[in-house]
């Protein structure tokens, strides 16, 4: 089932019953030529005449759990003290959508029937003002809904309320603690949860153990039966292979871990290879697998960048493109270009692949456990963002650095993991300068699925900093935004 958006348009008695009925259905076609470029569901609301009905709407908008926002349009005046209430008590996501139904002035026939009907330029300008007086979070977007580009923004402010919606409906098992005396990967539990909704729990890594040992055969062969159907295996890993019970161990963990997260209603998790507990391996391939079905992951305990992505993942669903943890590894600072390669140990989701994974078996040198399996690929070149989250101690903030991931510029027959190479915008020692400023963590979630827009859409949207580096960024402008921004949620905090 689509998430819902509900269309809602704005009048008032005075211009009587006939009006009113070419208001609606004027804004039924409104409604129909914007729905058909969006990937949430549009419904449409009863025109909104006084203040009474414009509250229920919100109050019902607030508990349908179904809806993850609203979209305004002022078709005529409608008053804007009538929205007070209304706009107060709104909780879900609002786009100020600035249109009318004509797209040209009928210059020779135009006259004050049609000046009183067609008249957004004049009402909206009242219903942004009071969202302005009042302070309402939104989004605004002005243009008729037959041009493609207001089709494509509006499309991605609902990719970012369906990530607000995954977010809010949160539950994130960590199974240990994070990494020992790292400090990007603590944070404030409570705050997350009240500032997004998400619910962060600790569980032991045996509670996960006892899960994966009592996994039957059956559900082991499966899953090998699945590896061999997705991804080219290494001949040792092969049935029949030396290292084959590798494999199904590997495949063992994903059988426990996926019904264990399934059974507590979770949508992602981390792990940490200084806890593993009973676990024979680090969780490699289960958490590559476990995040192209779009489980949020962390590694080292790192909850914050778990709920990211699972947020971003909610955000891109339906593109076709891809979403994973990552994490900035190494640079190349020349010959050629200069570049960042991403990885992790073995947590890189395979939806960012350029071709067929392969499943490989290699040494870990961290968590002395056995050797872990894990999908080993490139990642497909192509403009994405990567997205971090920090905690400031008296605010979240997201940092973002707009990207064009490119191939390797010779292969990399020796690293043993799924890897991304991409270009940073504006440079790389532009853009690493930037995210140093601001703090950025060294986890973030690659995306290719949604742009730098819909990521400060969300932003608005929860109420968090970010900051964005992209083409435009210079240091020094930067480092001025990190001071501005640090005085204004000092200056906005409640008391």
């Amino acid at each position: 089932m689509k998430p819902q958006i509900w269309f809602l348009t704005g009048s008032q008695h005075l211009y009587g019953a006939e009006t009113l009925q070419q208001v609606a259905d004027q804004s039924a076609e409104i409604q129909r030529t914007l729905a058909a470029g969006l990937g949430a569901e549009l419904v449409t609301r009863p025109v909104l005449t006084d203040s009474g009905a414009i509250k229920q709407v919100m109050l019902d908008a607030n508990s349908d759990p179904d809806v993850i926002g609203v979209i305004a349009w002022m078709h005529t005046f409608s008053p804007a003290k009538m929205w007070i209430s209304g706009l107060d008590a709104l909780r879900k996501p609002l786009l100020h959508l600035h249109t009318q139904h004509n797209i040209s002035l009928p210059w020779e026939s135009i006259d004050m029937d049609f000046m009183n009907l067609n008249q957004a330029a004049h009402g909206d300008r009242e219903f942004g003002f009071i969202q302005a007086r009042l302070g309402v979070p939104r989004k605004t977007v002005a243009g008729h809904v037959s041009d493609p580009s207001v089709a494509a923004r509006i499309d991605g402010w609902a990719k970012a309320a369906a990530g607000l919606q995954r977010l809010r409906t949160l539950r994130l098992a960590r199974f240990g603690d994070n990494m020992r005396d790292v400090a990007v990967t603590e944070g404030d539990k409570v705050e997350a949860e009240l500032r997004f909704g998400v619910s962060v729990n600790t569980y032991g890594v045996n509670d996960l153990v006892a899960v994966v040992d009592a996994v039957g055969e059956k559900a082991i062969d499966d899953l090998i039966d699945e590896y061999i159907e997705l991804y080219d295996l290494v001949p040792e890993l092969a049935k029949g292979g030396e290292r084959h019970d590798s494999l199904r161990y590997g495949a063992r963990i994903e059988a426990g871990l996926r019904q264990f997260l399934t059974e507590g209603g979770f949508g992602a998790f981390t792990t940490n290879f200084e806890d593993l507990g009973g676990l024979r391996q680090l969780p490699g391939l289960a958490v590559q697998r476990l995040m192209a079905d779009g489980y949020g992951f962390g590694g080292e305990g790192d909850w914050k960048t778990s709920a990211l992505l699972a947020t971003v993942k909610a955000m891109g669903a339906g593109t076709g493109r891809g979403t994973s943890f990552m994490e900035d590894y190494t640079y190349h600072f020349g010959p050629g270009e200069p570049k960042i390669l991403g990885a992790h140990m073995l947590e890189v989701c395979p939806t960012i692949a350029s071709a067929r994974p392969r499943v490989e078996i290699h040494p870990l040198g961290i968590g002395g456990r056995e050797d872990p399996v894990r999908l080993v690929f490139d990642a497909a070149p192509g403009p994405g963002v990567v997205v971090g989250l920090a905690d400031l101690g008296d605010r979240f903030r997201l940092v973002a650095n707009v990207i064009d991931v490119v191939a390797p510029d010779e292969p990399l027959p020796n690293l043993p993991v799924a890897r991304a190479v991409w270009k940073p915008a504006p440079s790389l020692s532009t853009s690493a300068e930037c995210w140093l400023t601001a703090g950025g963590p060294h986890h973030t979630v690659l995306t290719q699925a949604v742009g730098a827009e819909v990521l400060r859409d969300f932003a608005t949207m929860a109420q968090t900093e970010l900051l964005l580096i992209d083409d435009r960024t210079t240091t020094d402008d930067f480092a001025d935004r990190v001071r501005w921004n640090q005085a204004y949620h000092r200056l906005a905090r409640p008391l």
